[in-house]
């Protein structure tokens, strides 16, 4: 073996030396690498976790809430525009009162069974008034009650107040 050829030879082993530490280190740099980009992906992954949660429990607080309020608004009175048979449902029960009323005084023949049924088509229909609705019936039946006294006390259907 030839002084050139040792040389080659110790070239070589020292560049696979160097091949191997240069190896070595790079396996280390690229273990220290990966370490890093898994503890980066966990905590992207933790921190997506974390936000994750926080919108799911904020949603649950905000449908919770709407629940709370819907809840709320349902035992409070209606503030929004009423459909239109809800409408006529609450003039049946004011034309009920009225007209039991005013049949307690004149024609109760008539205004007391249209004010009976007109309080029973409101109650029916859900009156948002049904207070009134009750209160015309109650004036419809009076007003019947008033025709029968009046017709058992003179005997004809025809009655008069001043005598």
């Amino acid at each position: 073996m030839t002084l050139t050829d040792t040389v080659r030879r110790a070239e070589h082993a020292v560049g696979l030396a160097g091949l191997a530490g240069r190896t070595a280190r790079t396996e280390s740099a690229a273990r220290t690498e990966g370490t890093a980009r898994a503890e980066s992906t966990a905590r992207a992954e933790s921190t997506a976790r974390a936000e994750s949660t926080a919108r799911a429990e904020s949603t649950a607080r905000a449908e919770s809430t709407a629940r709370a309020e819907s809840t709320s608004d349902a035992s409070a009175p209606e503030k929004a525009p009423r459909s239109a048979a809800g409408r006529e449902a609450d003039g049946l029960a004011v034309a009920s009162f009225v007209l039991g009323l005013v049949g307690l005084l004149v024609m109760n023949i008539l205004l007391g069974p249209a004010a009976i049924v007109m309080a029973l088509l409101a109650l029916a229909r859900s009156t948002g008034r049904r207070g009134r609705a009750l209160l015309g019936l109650a004036l419809g039946v009076a007003d019947l009650v008033v025709l029968a006294v009046l017709v058992s006390a003179n005997g004809a259907v025809v009655w008069n107040v001043g005598g």
